[in-house]
């Protein structure tokens, strides 16, 4: 008996070009009657199959078959997670042209103003670094006298030349949709390290701990030139963590404005002091040294990162001030570091204490 010849065996077509046969009737079934229309409709077909994006080729076959049609621009070639883009506008030709979005300022990056930026997450705050040699012209001495003569040991010389080194951080701990409101909480400890000290062990002469809590917002208002971004207000509290006779401390309610212009900021931070009168004990008369604000001056230029701090107290006389530069990135993200100071208060043990100190390192981070 002979066996049916394979070709004329039937095969049945597969399910999924059911699916796609039918797509193209009901697509091409308008311009049947019309053979030039239906060639025009089989090569829209041929162009909505050969965009690589889901989204995009579905909105096209839906426009084809008269379905729900989404709205087409360049980027619908894209993949969905492409950058989004500004809106579009004409220019003088009647074109769309899309124009890339606006790189953030120097304070909105600083302080997560971005509508895109991570709602809750830890960024750094006030500069990181090490600096692994900071002279001073005048050591400060004076404060642990009483405690080698309580000891009635002689007293320690300190060197002059210390490392010094910072780590500070902030997050945000609640924020508006648009970022504009946040609240934030930051930490900042600062050390300096008389490392090359070894007839006295190589001690930390003072070690001065920042927490803070803050209330953050943008006032996106523009005025002679400037764009007034940040109006911060919040609860500081600096000790060395010491006890008498060298403990330091103090308590502020701190108001921040910063106002910037292209690779330029400043930024105002005047306070008021809030400690009782039990921590006036420590160190009473801080403000006569310190004064109740400073005002920090910061430039970019060519990635590099300069800027200037004063403070003081006009009725004493009495101030500081601070230089520092900082290099574009040399080694993954690290910057070399040049800190220059004069003045009083470069850290709470020395608040009452005057002297000039310059030291070199390495940072990761600027504050804005």
């Amino acid at each position: 008996m002979t066996r049916p010849s394979n070709d004329h065996r039937v095969c049945a077509p597969r399910p999924e070009t059911w699916g796609l046969g039918l797509l193209l009737f009901a697509m091409l079934a308008p311009w049947a009657g019309n053979p030039a229309q239906a060639a025009i409709a089989t090569t829209a077909l041929a162009d909505c199959a050969a965009i690589l994006s889901d989204q995009a080729r579905l909105a096209c076959y839906d426009r084809l078959s008269g379905g729900p049609a989404a709205p087409m621009s360049v980027t619908d070639s894209q993949p969905v997670s492409a950058p989004l883009s500004a809106a579009a506008a004409p220019d003088a030709g009647g074109r769309r042209v899309t124009e890339p979005l606006r790189e953030p300022s120097l304070i909105d990056k600083a302080w997560g103003f971005d509508p895109d930026s991570v709602r809750y997450g830890i960024s750094l705050y006030q500069r990181n670094y090490l600096l692994f040699a900071n002279y001073t012209d005048r050591i400060n001495e004076h404060p642990f006298t009483p405690i080698f003569n309580a000891l009635e040991v002689e007293d320690q010389a300190l060197d002059s030349i210390e490392a010094r080194f910072q780590i500070s951080f902030k997050f945000r701990m609640w924020a508006t949709e648009d970022r504009r409101w946040g609240v934030w909480a930051a930490y900042t400890q600062m050390s300096q390290w008389q490392v090359y000290n070894d007839a006295i062990s190589s001690p930390f002469r003072d070690t001065n701990y920042m927490p803070e809590l803050m209330l953050s917002y943008r006032p996106g208002i523009q005025f002679a030139g400037f764009d007034w971004n940040l109006l911060n207000i919040g609860y500081n509290h600096q000790s060395n963590g010491r006890s008498d006779p060298i403990s330091r401390s103090w308590d502020r309610l701190i108001v921040s404005f910063g106002i910037e212009r292209g690779d330029f900021a400043l930024i105002l931070r005047p306070w008021i002091r809030l400690d009782d009168e039990d921590s006036d004990d420590d160190n009473p008369d801080i403000t006569d040294y310190m004064g109740y604000g400073d005002i920090t001056a910061y430039f970019k230029w060519r990635d590099h990162s300069f800027s200037l701090m004063g403070r003081g107290n006009p009725s004493t006389g009495k101030g500081s001030a601070e230089l520092t530069w900082m290099t574009p990135k040399l080694l993954g993200p690290l910057r070399f570091y040049l800190r220059g100071f004069t003045g009083y208060g470069d850290s709470l043990i020395d608040y009452n204490w005057r002297q000039n100190t310059i030291g070199a390192g390495i940072a990761l981070n600027d504050s804005l």
